[in-house]
């Protein structure tokens, strides 16, 4: 590899907790919070990869309110308007994971960065900053570019060219498994962040290096 001259970051799992919901979840439906909240992020991720296969687009947003209602269908939930829009709301205003800040300062210095996400354009510019996380990213690059989701290696296409890299001068970011497999393999050197101590997934690609959390990685940048 070349000195990494830019990181990409994906959001959703990577940089901010989707599961912070489940605290909003359980208030309207006790003690089904973490059923639902899981449910709710497979959902919107299996709807994004079915409008790929298909050759379809409709926006993050879009997928996730559309997980949200089957989930509280699928568990026989009363979720009115009123309730969804709160629940969707949440999703601009997740937890980052403990390290991030402080992660983000120590990477910032030594390359530059960027967010690279399947969210759309509203959904990422709200988030970033209601989250204060805004500030260590030049650049929120939206799918809604290209028009389709991750693994598409039109999505990873975005980060070299929006940035003005060459593909060996930017490193993609993930802690998710499938993510990590769709940028090796279009090329990017790729860390994974396994929080959770999950196996790889078998699917032909392996990420560079393997971190429990963000805090190791500035160490990790080839250099």
């Amino acid at each position: 590899m070349s000195n990494i001259k830019a990181l990409a970051f994906d959001v959703y799992g990577t940089l901010l907790d989707v599961h912070s919901v489940i605290a909003l979840c359980e208030r309207f439906f006790p003690g089904q919070g973490e059923a639902l909240s899981k449910l709710w992020r497979s959902k919107q991720l299996e709807y994004s990869w079915l409008r790929t296969g298909m050759g379809r687009y409709d926006d993050f947003w879009v997928c996730t309110e559309g997980g949200l209602t089957y989930a509280c269908n699928m568990m026989k939930l009363d979720c009115p308007q009123s309730t969804r829009d709160e629940l969707m709301n949440a999703y601009l205003h997740l937890s980052p994971f403990a390290e991030v800040q402080d992660a983000l300062k120590a990477l910032k210095e030594k390359a530059r960065l960027a967010i690279l996400s399947n969210g759309a354009p509203k959904m990422l510019n709200e988030v970033a900053e209601n989250t204060g996380i805004r500030w260590a990213f030049s650049d929120l690059i939206s799918v809604e570019e290209v028009q389709t989701f991750k693994p598409s290696p039109k999505v990873y296409n975005l980060g070299p060219e929006k940035l003005g890299l060459a593909k060996d001068e930017v490193g993609f970011v993930s802690a998710n498994y499938w993510d990590v497999a769709g940028a090796k393999s279009y090329g990017l050197w790729v860390a994974w962040i396994n929080r959770t101590g999950a196996p790889e997934d078998e699917l032909g690609f392996r990420p560079d290096v393997i971190l429990s959390d963000l805090a190791a990685l500035p160490a990790a940048i080839p250099s």
